[in-house]
């Protein structure tokens, strides 16, 4: 089912939503020695590094596309025989460029975004790059800064409590500058700093408990709090628990703003889903009497073949509500203009009904009835419960309320040409939501990628970086078409015909368009698989047939 939507749904963002994709890379400690996290990677440019700090990883905010790099790491790799550029490589470079490959963590096909967070995660004891210790820092004064803001709550919650203890009681005694047994006032508080609060003596025994308790309390709160942000700075600074062999753990997050577009999947309440297949300028969609634009066109197909008539209902009851909710806010416009408050409460009479109108609204004062009529001025809400709802009456009275047509329908004219449609169409308001099924996410393409290991045959998904699946249908297209050729290197050089297809490769990098099939890799499994069961079974050549 395919949904045509305005041009208005994109531009004003109603579908908008922000994905954060989640990129993780760990330094593990190897047989012939530690991975390294790091800037300097061999035969890479430094345009490919402009992204990354001293430490080698990303910076917050920069605009990351598929094959940039994220965490530039090295891996260290054993001794092979070197080809005639290694030995140039070495001669010049010295032995940094040959004993280390490139396993760098890079951002993949069809992913984009700004940077927006970076962890770094080192093991116990292992020194921390300067990345590691400015993320330390900068969390280190997050917390003291939520430390000195809880102090702040704290010291105002206590001195409004002790302020209001001490003031216009006697004091015994206090700091310099007190008189022995003189009143508490404002202004000898406003003289004093808050601390020397503490040392104002009551002449009244109990009011000094009481203010000795509160002092306790005061000192005991900031004590607490000093130790958890203690606690949490120790924990920030000690290290983390990784995983075994795993010497530095880095995570990046990336950002990206998805806006509807043609492919992405939507759904109303009812099990009605359907992919967007087209954008339309608002001046091309249909349009109603007074000149409003819909914001979405549905098939109508969608709706008899199916068991889900509550849409209908929803867009019916969705019609009523808005209509009445329009009646109100004229009503409110009036009484804007002329301050006359009847309109008003006639359009909340027609939306509510007489019975609401005459147990909640009519001993309403003037502010309280334009604040409700406001509330509703975009819609009345309606609820229809399961079992208990409306019933095709109470339907067709609330639209025939809101001024519309019993039938729930209206007359529509068509964008493009400007006449009107040949009969009436229903129009309403419904729920939609973007479902997590997005083409940005969806589209793949592939070339040459990862084998299964037993079969040779390509690897199936977006996530495997796959190939597309030929399946038997396709197989009996083929053969319908008497496409012979086309069939056998659909199962041969792009499948499993290994030698085949390094052939058919070289000869495309050459220019060249001559190559022939082997035998595919999955008909040596079956043979295999036949000979486990005690068969031998064996190909003969035409000389071994002679």
């Amino acid at each position: 089912d395919s949904i045509l939507i305005s041009e208005r749904i994109a531009q004003d963002d109603v579908f908008t939503s922000v994905h954060i994709e989640e990129f993780e890379v760990a330094a593990r400690d190897t047989k012939l020695g530690p991975e390294e996290i790091t800037r300097d990677i061999p035969n890479v440019g430094e345009e490919a590094l402009r992204n990354l700090d001293e430490a080698g990883i990303v910076y917050i905010g920069a605009d990351v596309q598929p094959g940039d790099i994220l965490v530039g790491k090295i891996t260290p790799k054993g001794e092979s025989p070197m080809t005639p550029e290694e030995k140039l490589l070495r001669a010049i470079f010295g032995e940094k460029a040959s004993d280390v490959r490139d396993t760098s963590l890079r951002v993949k096909p069809g992913d984009y975004g700004t940077v927006v967070e970076v962890r770094v995660f080192n093991r116990h004891g292992v020194e921390k790059d300067e990345r590691a210790l400015q993320i330390e820092r900068e969390e280190v004064e997050r917390l003291a800064r939520d430390r000195d803001d809880e102090l702040v709550i704290l010291d105002r919650n206590i001195y409004a409590r002790l302020e209001n203890l001490i003031m216009g009681k006697t004091a015994v005694k206090g700091p310099k500058g007190v008189a022995a047994n003189s009143e508490i006032t404002e202004e000898m508080l406003s003289s004093l700093t808050r601390g020397q609060w503490w040392q104002l003596a009551l002449a009244d025994e109990q009011d000094a408990q009481i203010v000795e308790a509160l002092h306790e309390q005061y000192e005991a709160q900031k004590r607490a709090l000093d130790a958890r942000f203690e606690d949490k700075v120790e924990k920030v600074r000690r290290g983390d628990d990784l995983p075994p062999g795993v010497m530095k753990m880095v995570k990046v997050f990336i950002a990206v703003k998805r806006k509807l577009q043609p492919g992405d999947k939507m759904a109303g309440r009812h099990g009605n889903k359907g992919v967007i297949s087209r954008v339309v300028p608002m001046e091309d969609m249909p349009f109603l009497a007074d000149g409003t634009p819909v914001d979405f066109c549905l098939n109508p197909l969608g709706v008899p073949s199916r068991m889900n008539v509550g849409q209908i209902l929803e867009t019916h009851m969705g019609w009523a509500a808005r209509g009445l909710g329009l009646k109100v806010d004229d009503a409110i416009q009036e009484y804007r203009r002329s301050g006359d408050l009847t309109p008003v409460r006639e359009a909340m009479r027609i939306a509510y009904g007489e019975d609401v109108y005459e147990e909640g609204i009519t001993g309403m004062g003037e502010d309280q009835l334009i604040e409700a009529a406001g509330n509703v001025a975009r819609g009345v809400p309606i609820a229809t419960p399961v079992f208990d709802g409306a019933r095709e009456a109470d339907v067709n009275d609330a639209l025939v309320r809101a001024g519309f047509d019993q039938s729930g329908q209206s007359v529509l004219f068509d964008g493009r040409t400007g006449e009107q449609f040949s009969r009436p169409v229903t129009v309403g308001v419904k729920y939609l939501l973007k479902l997590h099924h997005l083409v940005d996410d969806k589209i793949h393409a592939r070339s040459t990628g990862p084998y299964s290991l037993v079969t040779q045959q390509p690897l199936g998904g977006k996530a495997q970086f796959g190939g597309q699946r030929f399946g038997e249908m396709e197989v009996w297209a083929l053969e319908a078409y008497g496409a012979a050729y086309t069939l056998q290197e659909m199962l041969t050089v792009k499948s499993d015909d290994v030698a085949g297809r390094t052939k058919v490769y070289e000869s495309i990098v050459k220019g060249e368009d001559n190559f022939e099939a082997g035998i595919p890799e999955s008909f040596n499994v079956l043979v295999k698989e036949v000979r486990g069961l005690g068969l031998n079974m064996e190909l003969l050549d035409a000389e071994d047939e002679e």
